[in-house]
């Protein structure tokens, strides 16, 4: 079969001539051959399976710039960098989601204490850090009250004062006088405020940039937790007796899964699997995960650092969060079960069970 002119070719690869030409001007997808009379571009059939790749990478809303990439890749490569792009893009639109909920949520959010079917709710709570067996001081700080709960992991030589000054910010807003509307954006503006606080005691050291800390809370309204993310401690949910994780790991081994690098399996083995992506520690820019959880009666939330997650098995926590009544005592068995497991490293606990208010 010899040369295809540009017309034929665009319509058995499903790009514009517009498309092409654009294509070849960036050396993306050029022409085998140009007519040196007429200037009329020319293209060989075996061209047709990159232009068809890259139409549909296009169609994915890929940039011209990581398509151009990819064609230079090998068949292997070439997947594993389409997989890592769309892990991003779903990441990104959970991101979009969350926002667009708020949103809705905000804008149509009637307060139910005006309902009279509504049944008030309110929260027990305990909260409990401890050093664990390895560690020499303790650089977690939890905090549990009757509108907040906090976990904070500190890290670097001022950890300990990082993890406790981004809560004692938090801690202001142990208030009744925020409305449900405005509860993301109250949030987020302590957030900032606390970065501050830890930037504060990061200038103070020698090296600021090892000193941060991870940072989970969330703030209760009695309808509503707003939750508030970032680093590598979590949230759990239990309810109707099973366990959800309702934060994502910010590191750099829960990103390599998130693209397909990594199985779960690697990944709790991994040399890097506290290396964090993003934390608390003093910069410019923070991107914390912020959203908002419609609660139920009889849902308990767990807040911890890694120092429990990181050693006792999924399973174990929904065994303990089922089966222990009281929150003080599950916090304490919790902890049993990470110093139980070699108790490797600090470890804090949260546990909060919604309840209706008795009147």
């Amino acid at each position: 079969m010899g040369f295809l002119t540009i017309g034929t070719f665009a319509k058995a690869s499903r790009l514009s001539p517009k498309a092409l030409r654009l294509y070849d001007a960036l050396g993306l997808l050029p022409p085998a051959r140009v007519d040196p009379v007429s200037g009329y571009r020319l293209y060989a059939p075996e061209q047709l399976d990159q232009a068809r790749l890259v139409a549909w990478l296009r169609r994915l809303g890929m940039p011209l710039a990581r398509i151009q990439h990819i064609c230079t890749l090998e068949s292997a490569a070439a997947a594993q960098e389409i997989r890592a792009f769309w892990a991003q893009v779903e990441t990104d639109t959970a991101a979009r989601r969350d926002l667009a909920t708020f949103l809705i949520d905000r804008l149509s959010w009637k307060d139910p204490a005006m309902s009279p079917i509504t049944k008030p709710l309110g929260i027990r709570y305990a909260a409990l850090s401890d050093t664990g067996l390895v560690r020499e001081s303790n650089q977690d700080t939890a905090y549990a009250g009757s509108h907040l709960l906090a976990v904070a992991d500190g890290f670097g030589a001022e950890g300990t004062a990082a993890s406790a000054a981004a809560i004692d910010v938090l801690k202001r807003l142990e208030t009744d006088n925020i409305p449900a509307g405005s509860l993301l954006n109250v949030l987020e503006d302590a957030i900032e405020q606390a970065n501050q606080a830890v930037h504060g005691i990061s200038e103070t050291d020698l090296s600021p940039q090892e000193v941060g800390t991870t940072l989970t809370a969330m703030l209760w309204t009695g309808s509503q937790l707003a939750l508030v993310h970032i680093g590598d401690s979590r949230a759990y949910l239990l309810r109707d007796g099973d366990l959800f994780q309702i934060t994502h790991d910010h590191t750099v081994v829960q990103s390599m899964v998130d693209e397909g690098r990594l199985s779960l399996e690697e990944a709790t083995s991994h040399p890097q699997r506290s290396l964090l992506i993003r934390a608390l520690a003093g910069g410019t820019e923070i991107t914390p995960d912020m959203r908002l959880h419609d609660t139920q009666q009889g849902d308990r939330y767990l807040l911890c650092s890694d120092g429990l997650s990181a050693v006792v098995p999924t399973e174990e926590i929904r065994r303990v969060l089922s089966e222990v009544r009281e929150p003080e005592q599950a916090v304490r068995e919790l902890i049993a079960l990470a110093n139980g497991s070699g108790g490797p490293d600090n470890v804090s606990c949260v546990v909060a069970d919604v309840m209706e208010l008795q009147q």
